[in-house]
């Protein structure tokens, strides 16, 4: 092991000493870039007293061989499960420890689930990273402003906008392997092409994308004994139109129609191999938004319709023949928001309502959920204040008043302050707090299935946050202590009798605490250090803290060392994990069990030619092969190399 860190060690000195022909690096980010999801309008970051990271569209476009997964799972307290595993494999995001449930997903502002699922969760396998232009992450309750799910946080996924030009395109395909740790294949077995068009033509800009990716060459299960597994492929696409239309200066409306699609292959179980097992997932997503401004004031409307099917093939071992299921759900979403300034615009008084209501209709041979009776509604008023000083004080807060359907009322709050105690070109010191309420409503699955309860009341939880960010010349430092308390969890309860297990609201509360840090470092204009841990320390309950490291460290290293060339170098250590054996898979039932630690190394590179009209790129990841299993049981990736070009025209 040490000759293999004294190898990268040496590759970084080596990046960091050659010749310095540009010095085209960006500055470390300013605090006073701007915004949307802490309030929903653009908001300087510095008068937020949240905590937000940044994925930017600059380091989107320096990481094309990155996916959304693996972009996010750098940032502190993000955890995605799955994104060191075969395509094939489900995926879970995780915020401080929390489940996937408790983090809504946004697209373009616009809430994204599964409304057919156990906990209505979206699959980030449905998004390429090319149709992406940046991605906030808002950590924290956040549900007095955006409702059920935002416990933990909020991942605000922003997509790309039409160019100024009249038409522009893209073009993009890469090809790469694709194997395990015990697999030495140079076939292209993941492959991608992308393409799109945009403009602006008078008063109306358009978009329109296609992606189709796959891979193949890898089992899901994972081949412990050597007994020749079946690979197991995945195939996905991907299309987008967006219209926006400009009536005048101050009058607009957005429309946007999102088509995705994957089919994909699965195993048995953990360590077990299956040739039958297949599922299709489609996605359909439409909405429109007119706006307007006007005098100290804006408003918007945003309205979506979100379509999924699901049909699943599975080999019943019990019964000797295959299963067909059939999943088919809809979500639709409408929120009215509008901001007026007052107190020459120091007063910022955002008010909305939103309207949400839920399908799901399914048939398996077990069951049947019809969506006559399974579906729910939600209407909830809001309302959040955000004041702006001039001498650095920022404070925020809000309610909202949930009504569903089914429970009945439910009333969460938050309140944020934030305050900057020196400011200048060099130098900025700020410190912040909060504090908020969340709500997490039962799933159309866990009130109408066989197995779920009408009684369910939705789940709730509190989080204190307190931290400070500190900016020295090209230094910059940011650390947060956070602390969550979850009471009335829905959990599965098995049970010795038929329906063998119901969803209830769990007795107790369930803790979780930790700490943030992260920093960028730029010493020179061309070499940028960017450096963050984070430690989850949270009850040990079933279900609930599965794969969760209590420690994980992600650094990287960017070099711009020849002119248009952008190498980046990352190490990852995830700590010690535990799973909850619920039925002994692994052993005996009931049993929390130890997953080891590992450490990876990847490694990027992109050049520009022709005025950035065509880009090469490339990547190798998992530099040294580490051998580790993400989720016991099931393959995760070893060292694999991807090859790219993209043209922009």
């Amino acid at each position: 092991m040490k000759k293999q860190l004294l190898i990268v060690g040496i590759g970084i000195c080596s990046l960091m000493s050659m010749p310095v022909f540009s010095q085209e690096k960006e500055k470390v980010e300013e605090l006073d870039e701007v915004v949307v999801t802490a309030t929903k309008f653009d908001l300087k970051e510095e008068q937020t007293g949240k905590v937000i990271y940044k994925i930017t569209a600059k380091e989107i476009e320096n990481n094309p061989d990155k996916t959304v997964l693996e972009l996010l799972n750098r940032l502190p307290g993000v955890e995605i499960n799955g994104a060191n595993s075969n395509r094939t494999r489900p995926v879970g995001a995780y915020v401080r420890g929390g489940r996937g449930r408790q983090v809504l997903i946004l697209i373009d502002g616009t809430p994204v689930s599964d409304p057919t699922g156990i906990n209505q969760t979206f699959d980030f396998r449905l998004l390429p990273v090319s149709q992406v232009e940046r991605i906030e992450v808002l950590k924290g309750a956040a549900s007095s402003l955006y409702g059920t799910g935002a416990a933990t946080g909020v991942i605000n996924i922003i997509l790309k906008k039409s160019t100024k030009k009249q038409i522009s395109a893209t073009f993009e395909t890469s090809i790469g392997t694709n194997n395990t740790q015990n697999t030495n294949s140079y076939r292209p077995n993941d492959k991608n092409q992308n393409v799109s068009v945009n403009g602006t033509i008078g008063k109306l800009s358009y978009l329109a994308y296609f992606d189709i990716t796959g891979t193949e060459g890898v089992s899901e299960a994972k081949d412990r004994d050597n007994k020749g597994f079946e690979d197991d492929s995945f195939y996905g696409r991907n299309g987008m139109l967006k219209l926006s239309y400009s009536f005048t200066d101050k009058i607009k409306v957005a429309a946007f129609a999102n088509y995705d699609a994957l089919d994909t292959e699965f195993d048995a179980k953990a360590y077990v191999d299956n040739n039958q097992n297949t599922w299709g997932f489609s996605q359909k997503r439409y909405g429109i938004k007119p706006s307007i401004k006007y005098t100290n004031g804006q408003a918007y409307v945003l309205a979506s319709l979100n379509e999924i099917e699901r049909d699943l093939t599975q080999w019943n071992s019990s019964s000797k023949q295959t299963d067909n299921s059939f999943y088919k759900g809809t979500s639709l979403n409408i929120d009215l928001v509008n901001k007026y300034a007052l107190l020459d615009n120091t007063l910022q008084v955002i008010t909305g309502v939103n309207y949400q209501k839920h399908k799901n209709q399914t048939n398996t041979p077990f069951a049947e959920i019809n969506q006559g009776k399974a579906n729910f509604y939600t209407i909830d008023p809001y309302a959040t204040l955000v004041y702006t000083s001039e001498i650095g004080l920022n404070i925020s807060g809000g309610g909202r008043l949930n009504h569903h359907s089914n429970y009945g009322n439910h009333f969460v709050y938050d309140g944020n302050i934030s305050y900057t105690i020196l400011s200048n070109e060099k130098t900025n010191l700020r410190f912040l707090t909060s504090y908020g309420t969340a709500f997490i409503a039962p799933s159309t699955y866990q009130l109408f299935s066989q197995y779920g309860s009408l009684q369910l009341d939705p789940e709730v939880s509190e989080t204190l946050e307190v931290g400070g960010e500190f900016t020295v010349d090209k230094i910059h430092l940011s650390a947060v202590y956070f602390n969550r308390n979850v009471s009335d969890a829905i959990i599965f309860k098995s049970l010795p009798q038929e329906p063998w297990g119901v969803y209830e609201n769990s007795l107790g509360n369930i803790k979780t605490d930790g700490v943030e840090v992260s920093s960028t470092i730029s010493p020179i204009p061309t070499v940028t250090l960017f450096i963050n841990y984070t430690y989850t320390n949270k009850d040990k309950e079933k279900s609930l803290d599965d794969y969760i490291p209590t420690n994980k460290l992600v650094s990287r290293v960017e070099v711009t060392t020849l002119k248009n060339t952008f190498l980046s170098l990352e190490y990852s250590k995830v700590g010690e994990r535990s799973f909850y054996d619920e039925y002994g898979s692994f052993g005996a039932p009931k049993v929390e069990r130890g997953v080891p630690s590992y450490d990876l190394w990847n490694f990027g590179v992109n050049h520009r030619l022709l005025d950035n009209k065509v880009v090469l790129f490339g990547a190798v990841s998992n530099i040294l092969n580490e051998d580790f299993e993400e989720n016991l049981g099931y393959s995760s990736l070893g060292r694999n190399v991807k090859l790219g070009i993209r043209l922009n025209f």
